[in-house]
């Protein structure tokens, strides 16, 4: 449950947050890639022989509601002790809370939650397994709150409910179920400090002052803060920091100087030794043991050629690594404690796609795991270690299964100054790929990356009849420093943009898209990079779709959050010194080029988004009004960084598929009003 501040990415919904194992702690064993891989090439070939290839038809229309409305469950927990089984589910009145069942099932399933507004995104267990903890925030602010329901059916308590203040870095510990540590930036909105929080009475404690420069905090094996990894503000250099007991000083245990990769993971069993990742003396990062005395590496785990770190599977109470995950092109898990190998070795013959474990019990004699393919919904189910047994709870979106999805290709694609961009392309079921419409499908960060697996507007775009491109251009994370810092100061004009360039090209030299009907459409930075791509590269876009999308550097740069304060100087590093160097912004923001804008552009926006504010859609839609260009502008009041009630990413989505239909000449289901909606139209 911890939140990170740092990147542009727009806020995801709830099931994007648990079904593929990229956000959560979980194992699959290594083949399992290569498996999928093979599965992914040969789909598209054994359906062009099928009845709906033969007959160059696209298969029936997905609604949107079965893509984009609520889960029909999703999250499934269980309790720390085993009791009691939980996921998040729709209320009566279609919001997403909490529900729980004993794992025996010997009561029917019942909501402990009552959320009515936005719907639960982020929960877990207090350590006794008496309280469900969960975060939520007002209209998208993101001043997340952290909240306790009892199990019992009692009153819901705001743990954290100080007015503007944000919570994150929560941190429980199995041997003092009572208390928990969570950040807050209620002494100074620009950091965060640690508080101790007493789960009986409630009483919120100051346990450890943030100097000015920590991002986040560590405790050791018994629940005291002893590192921290902070930003140096002049260098941008990562810092990770110990100390050998509270009432110690803190002292550098390693640098990452700008550029490299790293951080703290968790201390060993003895809390003498902490588990980290590295990118010092190679460019990928590594997974490491270091003793905090000596700061000498005392083991290197795990390393991969081309993919960083990515998940690691600790136990859950013995402070000990058990496997890790690396994702090139999919997700691969090397196993390391030999104690677990057999249960994975059992599990990846049961599943289909990409395995995640996202629960154990502290016993560790249960575990929930979760089954993600590229071409349908995720299946929670319930694995008994002994005797070795699995039971499907659910799958999140049944009706799904109804329909024909389409298979993700991993494709490799050269740049035009040799660099290799990994990339996934999911092509319409039923017809030939050729000259398609196509849809480039930027990610935001843009400190992050896309990956193999389920994604709703991939599959929601291809039934429509499009090709779909998804892109990790340089500046992506988790392929390597070197990957990563290719982006450094190429926004816009430069190599980041070029490579979104030179992956459409790709796609129009293979065939497989049409040159006139390409659209491109992101979030976050993506939609940056949609205002970029219609403006420095009008001739290749036939539309855009730009949802919270900044068009001003040097404004977005002026009005991010306080919190970021202690990362501003890597992000300055990343991007350009866009605040004393006006002719940089004025070459990469989209703002002051909107002359060049020939393709119809649609903007969607939270008024609410504390990351890229309402005036960064304000202002490029004013410039190109102001030119007579074609600009459709939506606004949703009572959202942030992204959409997170349903009604309102039904909404959108419809109006974003109408004007798909209209640009490039792709299927569509009928636009009607979306009841609870807060679209407006400006």
């Amino acid at each position: 449950m911890t939140i990170t501040a740092l990147g542009f990415a727009t806020e995801s919904s709830p099931e994007s947050a648990d079904g593929g194992g990229h956000v959560t702690i979980g194992s699959t064993p290594a083949d399992a890639s290569s498996r999928a891989q093979a599965r992914a090439q040969e789909a598209p070939a054994a359906r062009a022989t099928g009845p709906a290839g033969s007959s160059q038809e696209l298969p029936p229309l997905i609604p949107r509601e079965v893509l984009f409305g609520n889960p029909t469950r999703t999250q499934a927990q269980l309790s720390p002790d085993g009791a009691q089984l939980s996921w998040l589910a729709p209320s009566a009145d279609g919001v997403l809370n909490v529900w729980v069942q004993p794992a025996d099932r010997s009561r029917e399933p019942r909501q402990i939650t009552d959320d009515r507004k936005r719907g639960i995104r982020r929960y877990g267990w207090s350590e006794d397994g008496s309280q469900v903890l969960y975060l939520q925030d007002v209209g998208g602010d993101e001043n997340w709150h952290l909240y306790a329901t009892p199990l019992d059916g009692g009153k819901t308590r705001d743990l954290t409910p100080f007015e503007g203040v944000r919570a994150q870095n929560l941190m429980t510990d199995p041997e003092h179920p009572n208390e928990l540590l969570v950040g807050l930036n209620r002494r100074d909105p620009s950091v965060f400090d640690l508080y101790r929080i007493r789960l009986d009475s409630g009483e919120v404690t100051l346990d450890t002052e943030n100097p000015g420069d920590v991002v986040s905090w560590l405790t050791d094996p018994d629940f005291r803060i002893r590192a921290a990894e902070a930003m140096d503000p002049t260098s941008g250099d990562s810092i990770v920091r110990v100390r050998a007991d509270e009432d110690q000083p803190w002292r550098e245990l390693v640098r990452f100087p700008f550029g490299e990769n790293g951080g703290a993971l968790d201390f060993d069993a003895d809390g003498d030794k902490l588990y980290l990742t590295s990118s010092l003396g190679s460019d990928t990062t590594r997974l490491l043991l270091m003793d905090i005395e000596s700061g000498e590496v005392s083991d290197t785990l795990a390393v991969h050629d081309k993919a960083d770190v990515g998940a690691v599977m600790m136990h859950p109470t013995a402070h000990r690594v058990q496997a890790v995950e690396f994702d090139y092109l999919q997700p691969e898990w090397e196993v390391l404690d030999p104690a677990i190998a057999d249960d994975l070795a059992f599990l990846e013959e049961q599943t289909t796609g990409s395995l995640s474990v996202v629960s154990r019990t502290l016993a560790d004699e249960r575990w929930i795991i979760a089954d993600q393919p590229d071409d349908g919904p995720v299946t929670y189910s319930l694995y008994e270690r002994e005797p070795r047994r699995l039971e499907t709870l659910f799958v999140t979106r049944p009706e799904l299964l109804d329909y024909e999805l389409a298979a993700m290709q991993p494709r490799l694609i050269e740049a035009r100054d040799g660099l290799t961009l990994p990339a996934y392309l999911t092509l319409p079921p039923g017809i030939a790929p050729e000259a398609l419409p196509m849809v480039l499908l930027v990610h935001g960060g843009p400190w992050a990356r896309d990956d193999w697996g389920y994604d709703a507007q991939a599959q929601w775009l291809a039934n429509r009849g499009y090709a779909v491109l998804q892109v990790n251009f340089r500046g992506s994370t988790g392929f390597g420093k070197a990957f990563l810092n290719a982006g450094n100061g190429e926004w816009g004009v430069g190599a980041m943009q070029h490579d979104l360039t030179d992956a459409v090209r790709w796609a129009i030299e293979q065939g497989l898209a049409d040159p006139e009907r390409v659209c491109i459409y992101g979030g976050s930075y993506g939609g940056y990079a949609t205002l970029a791509g219609l403006t420095f590269t009008p001739e290749l876009y036939a539309c855009g779709v730009d949802i919270v999308g900044p068009s001003n550097i040097q404004t977005l740069f002026a009005s991010i959050p306080p919190y970021w304060a202690p990362m501003k100087r890597q992000l300055v590093k990343r991007v350009g010194d866009v605040e004393n160097d006006a002719e940089l912004n004025r070459r990469i923001s989209p703002l002051f080029h909107a002359e060049q804008i020939q393709a119809p552009l649609m903007v969607l926006q939270g008024a609410n988004d504390p990351r890229v504010k309402i005036a960064e859609a304000d202002q490029i839609v004013n410039a190109m009004r102001d030119k007579d260009l074609p600009v459709t502008y939506i606004v949703f009041p009572d959202e942030g960084h992204g959409f997170a009630r349903p009604e309102n990413r039904l909404d959108a989505n419809a109006r974003i598929e109408q004007f798909l239909a209209e640009q490039l000449g792709g299927r569509a289901e009928p636009l009607t009003p979306i009841e609870g909606s807060s679209a407006e139209v400006r």
